[in-house]
């Protein structure tokens, strides 16, 4: 029997986590927000949906980069209008 990747594991457990390869970035933003870089992407073919993540770090610009994503829908609200984004749980450069 073969091992399950990391990318398995998680689809298992969790049902509501979508996992798709070789995404195109077309935009990378990243800003401070308290301890933490708030990273936003926007992805060829997704175009009215913001793929986000944070990290303790900078990230190096993935503007242009194709990636792996591990992500699930969240509801955001800004001014209290609601928007629709995706929470990138993992992230790796194809």
């Amino acid at each position: 029997m073969a091992k399950k990747s990391d990318v398995e594991k998680l689809l298992i457990k969790h049902d509501k986590l979508t996992h798709s390869d070789e995404l195109n970035v077309v935009s990378h933003v990243q800003r401070k927000e308290d301890d933490w870089f708030v990273n936003t992407l926007m992805i060829k073919g997704y175009d009215d949906v913001p793929f986000k993540f944070r990290r303790r770090k900078v990230y190096k610009n993935l503007t242009g980069a194709k990636v792996n994503l591990t992500y699930y829908p969240i509801t955001e609200e800004v001014a209290g209008m609601q928007f629709e984004a995706m929470k990138v749980v993992r992230i790796k450069i194809s």
